[in-house]
């Protein structure tokens, strides 16, 4: 794999970059409060942040500039209500600041997960439904046939480690498996911006931010509008090259053993179109004594 400059995440700098793009979001009117001559920038003024959170203009603007010495939970907690922050948002806030704190925790940031435990993949092998295991940065670490049978494209990219980012932005085949790619790779950089809150000194985590921004003009773009999400449940429309689109609903949870593994399960409406494709592809995968980590060619030749 090629080399990519490391973009170091700095808690600082994306403090302030945060903050900033909030505020930008947030009209007068939606928090009530009267706009009188012309706005030379859109959103809330700093002042008014400040009047908002009940701190000193002087003390907001400290913040944005990235200082977040001393910020107590009641002040974050009541910048978040002024910038009318989600739950996401508001995580991520905490996150951005504990991390621009006087001491980089630095100490406290635990190499992500790699692999997993044996006991997983035989909870994973016992899952009637597809399923898969991925840590905090979107590497799939395991799955059980008919997961591995569903994200097949993403496996057996040539966009590897597979990578739920690098498969999305970088192999143009994500485009076909994702017949929504648009709401999947922005829901993605989320994601992974939400993660670099909480791990900024993650190295691989960076260096994956930097390959993307390297390579992708729209991870660039959808990267600076500094948004966040959580996708812990939700819907999702794939077409697989073997039997076709699926409407799958997912849910993902956290192992509770292993805090930066999550397990995502598949499911489709009882009796529906997408659950006889479902049947279809579990009829394959089972007929499979093996589902291995191939090149693109050979799977396409498997899929004829």
């Amino acid at each position: 794999m090629a080399a990519y400059a490391r973009r170091t995440v700095d808690p600082t700098r994306e403090l302030s970059q945060f903050l900033t793009s909030r505020r930008a979001q947030v009209t007068p009117e939606q928090v009530g409060l009267p706009s009188y001559g012309h706005r030379r920038v859109p959103g809330l003024r700093r002042e008014e942040v400040a009047s908002l959170a009940g701190v000193s203009v002087e003390y907001y603007r400290r913040l944005e500039r990235g200082n977040a010495t001393g910020a107590s939970a009641q002040v974050l907690e009541a910048l978040a209500d002024a910038l009318r922050l989600d739950d996401a948002e508001r995580a991520h806030l905490f996150d951005l600041a504990r991390a621009a704190g006087p001491i980089p925790p630095r100490h406290r940031d635990r190499p992500v997960r790699q692999r997993v435990r044996p006991t997983v993949q035989r909870v994973l092998d016992s899952i009637a439904a597809p399923a898969t295991v991925s840590n905090t940065r979107g590497d799939h670490l395991a799955a059980n046939h008919l997961g591995r049978a569903l994200y097949a494209p993403l496996f057996e990219s040539r966009e590897q480690p597979p990578n739920s980012a690098r498969f999305t932005f970088l192999d143009p085949t994500a485009h076909d498996f994702y017949p929504d790619w648009d709401k999947v790779a922005r829901d993605i950089v989320a994601t992974l911006r939400q993660t670099a809150g909480r791990h900024p000194y993650d190295r691989s985590l960076t260096d994956l931010i930097g390959e993307l921004s390297t390579r992708s003009e729209s991870f660039r773009v959808w990267w600076a509008a500094h948004n966040v999400r959580n996708h812990q449940t939700g819907s999702k429309r794939i077409h697989h090259p073997l039997v076709g689109e699926l409407q799958l609903s997912y849910e993902v949870m956290q192992i509770t053993a292993d805090s930066d593994l999550r397990l995502a399960i598949f499911t489709a409406e009882p009796g529906s179109r997408s659950q006889q494709a479902l049947d279809i592809l579990a009829s394959w995968a089972a007929n499979q004594s093996q589902l291995t980590v191939v090149g693109p060619d050979t799977a396409q030749a498997r899929y004829r």
